[in-house]
């Protein structure tokens, strides 16, 4: 697997600054580049308008076809990485058992591959990938690492970390560490969410059958029905992410909850 050494990622935050643009924007576009031989680019980047190509010395296209301002930073952009990627070297080749479901940022692809048995109120995986008895989802979006090793799952808050890959450390045991634009990240650094555990009810903490009893047309109470509702569904999001009841329960309540509006 390859990813970008020290000078390459040093190269592409000092081009995101300028260009004031997120560095893994910066990241996939230069990907997109060196796929097309440092002449041309396809590629899907939200911060630069979507779908989208370069082509050297040709036209610059992006999906949003009437901004001529992106449509020049794009060109722009693409000409200083085609020109950084001919005279530099910027990834270099790191240990990497894993066998990976789901590419990052500059898939043009979108969701759907992957997901398995992954919490889908997550949304689809931004990258994943597996090993033997361990396996791994990274959410972007939620900001959320889901691990299963031997079959237990924890769910961890990755903050502003945006995870691009994992390798096996050696030494005695199993150790994994993760890679970032910022570089490596340890698994320990990292906020549980929730751990193995067994479930001990179906319905702890919060009593489902408030709201079923609750009169949500009652107008003693400040708060609307829909606020009532919409509160309940982020309770109960809570304890699914602390793993405290079932996605199936999960989503079961949420359905009965949004079928009172």
């Amino acid at each position: 697997m390859k990813a970008l050494n020290k000078e390459g990622r040093q190269q592409v935050a000092d081009i995101a600054a300028k260009y004031n643009l997120k560095t893994e924007s910066v990241e996939a576009l230069l990907k997109a580049v060196i796929n097309g031989n440092g002449s041309m680019a396809q590629f899907n980047i939200p911060e630069l308008g979507g779908s989208g190509q370069w082509m050297r010395g040709g036209m610059t296209m992006v999906g949003d076809m009437f901004n001529n301002s992106l449509k020049t930073t794009v060109e722009n952009l693409a000409n200083e990485l085609s020109a950084l990627v001919t005279t530099r070297v910027l990834f270099e080749d790191i240990k990497d058992d894993f066998n990976h479901e789901t590419s990052s940022y500059a898939s043009s692809g979108g969701g759907g591959v992957g997901n398995h048995s992954w919490p889908s109120v997550f949304g689809s995986p931004t990258s994943s990938g597996s090993q033997n008895n361990f396996r791994y989802a990274y959410f972007g979006p939620v900001r959320r690492l889901v691990i299963e090793e031997n079959g237990k799952r924890t769910i961890y808050d990755t903050k502003h970390h945006n995870i691009t890959g994992i390798s096996q450390q050696q030494g005695s045991g199993n150790s994994y560490q993760f890679t970032s634009k910022d570089g490596p990240v340890d698994i320990s650094s990292l906020s549980v969410i929730s751990e193995p555990a067994a479930q001990v009810q179906e319905t702890p903490e919060i009593a489902y059958d408030v709201t079923s009893n609750a009169d949500l047309r009652s107008s003693a109470t400040s708060s609307s029905p829909q606020d009532i509702i919409f509160s309940t569904i982020e309770k109960i999001n809570v304890l699914f992410e602390r793993g405290q009841i079932t996605e199936q329960e999960f989503k079961s309540k949420k359905e009965e909850l949004l079928a009172r509006l």
